[in-house]
């Protein structure tokens, strides 16, 4: 039994379902191929629609829009962003953080770094749980605030988030473009400089600690966060199967105390928890039950 366990818990050597649709999702969010040859951005219509994740809309295979930097430009260009909130608003109530879990390309640049065979770390708990609220400041004042109210002696309010912080898109925009373009590689200074050491140091995380970017400072997660507890997609933890071996805990990316609370805002509904449960405990789906109380059978249940 215990062996059977420790099998399942380390996936037993197979593509699992999570890594199947995030490789899907990735080349459907950026599957403009001949960009990348081009060194040219997509501009069909599909580039004006908001996609559920982080994906940078100067990819050059992007074949939509990030709703971070859309909800930016729409905020520094004095518009009430209706349709990216109420885009985002759509995503949210409906997948909650199944986006980030099963959907998001720099969610699986993360946890491809991850499974290198290097020493990982636990962040202890009085690091961690202070730190994750960084991403709700990072929505609020790089996201919202600045790109509403601050503006530049050019007049611009420039999207700060994308300009300074966002590793996705120097990642998936900013490394591709230089690549191919020797003008922007003669214009690139200190800011571009800059960007590269986040996405450095994010990327050199990732290896040690998983999710690092999900955990503390992504404004997109922080968005569906609010929503994890009465979305659609909910998760839900049988307790007359569970065994109490902790399985589902260690296996966690975002660390949640499944056991405790399946839907914490920080779950983004990975399925690894379910995958590795020995007694078929753990179940997700699209629940009719999106008060936010409990039912019959679901983690909160004595």
């Amino acid at each position: 039994m215990h062996r059977d366990r420790m099998k399942k818990e380390k996936g037993g050597g197979k593509i699992s379902f999570q890594r199947k649709v995030q490789f899907l999702s990735a080349v459907l969010l950026n599957g403009y191929a001949a960009g990348f040859a081009k060194g040219k951005l997509f501009t069909g219509k599909s580039k004006a629609f908001c996609v559920p994740v982080l994906n940078c809309y100067s990819c050059p295979g992007a074949l939509g829009a990030c709703p971070v930097g859309s909800l930016q430009a729409s905020l520094a260009g004095r518009r009430f962003p209706f349709y990216v909130l109420g885009l985002l608003m759509l995503f949210g109530v409906v997948l909650g953080r199944l986006a980030c879990g099963l959907l998001c390309p720099f969610g699986l640049v993360q946890d491809l770094l991850h499974k290198i065979p290097v020493p990982k770390w636990k962040v202890p708990g009085r690091i961690d749980r202070p730190a994750r609220s960084l991403k709700y400041v990072v929505l609020l004042v790089l996201v919202i605030f600045l790109p509403a109210f601050a503006v530049t002696k050019s007049g611009v309010n420039p999207p700060y988030f994308c300009k300074y912080l966002c590793p996705a898109g120097t990642l998936g925009g900013g490394i591709p473009l230089m690549i191919t373009d020797p003008v922007l590689r003669e214009l690139a200074g200190f800011l571009f400089d800059w960007k590269v050491l986040v996405l450095v140091l994010i990327l050199t995380s990732s290896l040690f600690i998983h999710r690092p970017f999900c955990r503390y400072l992504c404004p997109l997660g922080a968005f569906y966060s609010v929503f994890n507890r009465f979305s659609f997609y909910q998760m839900h933890l049988e307790r007359t199967k569970c065994v109490g071996c902790k399985a589902c805990e260690r296996s966690c990316p975002m660390a949640v105390e499944v056991t405790k609370n399946i839907n914490s805002p920080e779950c983004i509904r990975c399925g690894k928890c379910r995958s590795v449960c020995p007694t078929g405990a753990i179940s997700g789906g699209f629940s009719r039950n999106v008060s936010g109380i409990p039912s019959e059978g679901s983690e909160n249940t004595p």
